[in-house]
Order: structure tokens, then sequence, then C-alpha cells
């Protein structure tokens, strides 16, 4: 059987950038040699596209084993130019190398040789914006390529959590108490909008940028004297803030979604920080993460959030794989539905991939069935018409 193409497109120009690369390592590492050949697209932090070479895939599968070598560049000689073409021809993907000339004819000048590439699949693991927002997904489908996970419309609403927000309301889905504030409205009038907050939300708050992942820019906040502070470093990322009251004795738990028109479950897991809460240093660099899978809750309480997060994936039109995370109140047991990730972290220990471990998924058959939906999803598309005759 012909091994399928598959492009891993990871990187990315956002502040999530290694936490991909760790992604990626992992899924190359983990691919079926025998069904798959991976072909790894680094997009650059200034977004430039490259085709890494044989020795620096193998410094990517090395990643796996010590997640210590990620490195924010590669060398510099083994990267190749590349573009995916936005139009729907069967090799997507050109590569350009530069290559020095003969120096007796053309001494101090480079020849570029054009290279055309085909991709049966696309697994687009660019973590946070211009890659989970949906931008890389609607280039991909001008180009008509198979892709893993979630569409256009369903990755740009999950990005944006204050969008998401208002599709969980409209859902009745339970939403912690909380105000949207953007740049403009905070420089305006700052101190109305601490007073606004202060009179609607319960301190302690969690303040955070509407678009981004991994805990990046989030801060708690004890009081008003900290709030400024704490909308300036979310600024930092992006121009909309989310300010949340905090949930009381707050148990995080989280659950995988796998599927398209009936998507499954996984066991539900609960992370338990060592911290103040989950924070980015929490998620990549605790070597010694308290995961509890699964999460010690009641059979009525693990059913009624494995509803509630196919409800969560059904109102954002999830598709593929997402993980949905929830907020327990460990003072009442009131649940709080947290977000949607359309592409959660990606590495065999993440929680995505341990879930389901947990579930009787191995790692690699859980890249098989990915990869199965993403070809189904692109078959039904083909089928349908673009023009009236």
């Amino acid at each position: 059987m012909k091994r399928l193409r598959i492009g891993v497109i990871y990187g990315g120009r956002s502040s999530e950038h290694e936490v991909s690369i760790a992604s990626a390592a992992s899924v190359i590492a983990n691919l079926n040699p025998s069904r798959y050949e991976p072909v790894p697209i680094r997009i650059e932090r200034n977004g430039r596209w490259t085709l890494p070479d044989r020795e620096s895939t193998e410094i990517l599968e090395n990643i796996v084993l010590n997640p210590a070598n990620i490195s924010d560049e590669e060398p510099a000689e083994t990267l190749r130019e590349t573009h995916l073409v936005a139009d729907p021809t069967d090799e997507a993907i050109i590569t350009i190398e530069h290559e020095p000339s003969d120096r007796r004819q053309n001494p101090g000048q480079k020849t570029s040789v054009v290279k055309r590439l085909s991709l049966d699949v696309v697994f687009p693991l660019v973590h946070g914006p211009y890659g989970e927002d949906g931008t890389l997904q609607g280039l991909l489908e001008l180009a008509n390529v198979p892709y893993i996970g979630a569409g256009v419309l369903s990755s740009a609403v999950s990005m944006d959590k204050a969008v998401a927000k208002v599709l969980f309301t409209a859902r009745g889905l339970p939403q912690i108490s909380h105000r949207i504030v953007t740049g403009s409205q905070w420089d305006r009038n700052a101190t109305t909008v601490a007073t606004q907050i202060a009179a609607e939300l319960t301190y302690p708050l969690f303040v955070k940028p509407a678009n981004l992942g991994s805990s990046i820019g989030v801060s708690k906040v004890a009081d008003k004297s900290q709030l400024s502070l704490a909308v300036e470093r979310a600024r930092e990322f992006d121009e909309k803030i989310i300010v949340e009251s905090g949930v009381p004795l707050a148990r995080e738990i989280e659950c995988a979604i796998l599927g398209g028109d009936t998507p499954e479950v996984s066991v539900l897991g609960e992370i338990m920080p060592s911290g103040e809460f989950y924070d980015f240093h929490a998620k990549y660099f605790d070597k010694n993460p308290k995961l509890e899978i699964p999460a010690n809750l009641t059979s009525q309480q693990t059913e009624s959030l494995q509803s509630l997060a196919v409800e969560a994936f059904r109102a954002v039109e999830g598709y593929g794989m997402a993980r949905v995370d929830f907020l327990l109140s460990g003072k009442d047991g009131t649940v709080y539905l947290n977000e949607v990730n359309t592409i959660p972290g990606f590495t065999t220990v993440s929680m995505y991939a341990k879930l389901w471990e947990a579930s009787g998924l191995g790692f690699i058959e859980l890249l098989d069935r990915l990869v199965d939906l993403a070809l189904t999803r692109h078959g039904r598309k083909q089928r349908l018409r673009t023009a009236l005759t």
C-alpha cells in the first residue's frame, strides 16, 4: 500500500512557537512508518515557511526524548524556502533551494531550483494565532488539501474566547461570570472600567488575552490594585481581554473529543497544579505535574461533564479533535465550561493523548483515526458542486 505523505506544519508566529515544536516532534516520531511518510514543514517566528532536511528532522524527533533540545531556530543551511500554493493543484507545496552557481562563470551568484511536492494530508500543529485561529485552515481550504482538525469557522471562534462565550451562552452552557474589555476601552477610561468590573465580578479575578492559549499572558488578580498591571500584561498579546471571576476552590477537569458528526468522549482527567493555577510554567516545565486520570468524580458528574463537552464541541462546529476544559467548584460542585481547544498540546504526555490512552486508544492509533477523519471530510467536500452547470 502506498504510504500517505503527511505534511506536519509547526512553529508559527505566536508565543506558543516552542509548544508547537514539541507537539510536532511527538507526532512525527509516532506516525506509523509503514503507512505514512512525514514531511515536517516549519514556520519560523518571522512567518517564513521552510522545509527542514533529514538532519533537522532527526533533531526534531530527538525532542521527544529530551524536550530541553527545543531550539528557537534551525541552522540556516538546513532550510529550504517553502510555499503552500493557494490553488487546488495536486502539488500544493513549492520548495525553492538556492544553490551556488558555477564560480568560474558566475562568482558569488546563486541559482534557484524550484521543486513541487504533493501532500495527501496536512496535520496543522501551529498553536495560537496564525495557525489555530482559522488562518492556516483557510489557506489549506484554498489549496484543497485534506487536513486534520477543526475547520475555518470552528478554529476562529474557538480561538477567540470572547466569541466562543457568546456561542456557549446561546447553547445554554454554564459560563463563568466575565467581562470583555478592549484595549481602546481601557485606554479611554481605565478607572471606570475597573469600577464596573468590581461591581459585576468577584475577586479574585483572572485576566487573560482573548486569543491565545497555554495560559500565556494570564494573571490572577487578588484585588483592584493589581488589575491594571494584569490588563497591561494581557494586552502585550492581544487587544481584546477577558476578565473572569475566580471559581472557589476550583478543580480543573478536562475531556478529549474525537470524531465528526458523532463525536466520542474520553474518560475525564483532573489537573492539580502545584501553584495557584495551571499557568504556562506548570504546563510545560513542571517535571512532575499531578494528573488524576480518570478524575475522582461520581458517575453522574462524569456523564454530565462528558455530555457538556459534546455540546460545547458542537456549539463551535468542531471536527476531528478538541480538548474541552471545565472548572468545577470545590465549594458547591457547580460546573463551568472554560474553553474548547481545537489544537491541544499533542505530545505523548499531553493531556489529550493521555486521556485517550486511558480510554483504550493509543497514540499511534489516535493518529490513524485523525487522518481517516480528515480524508473522510475532504471526500465529502469533493462531491459538492462549485458551479451551477
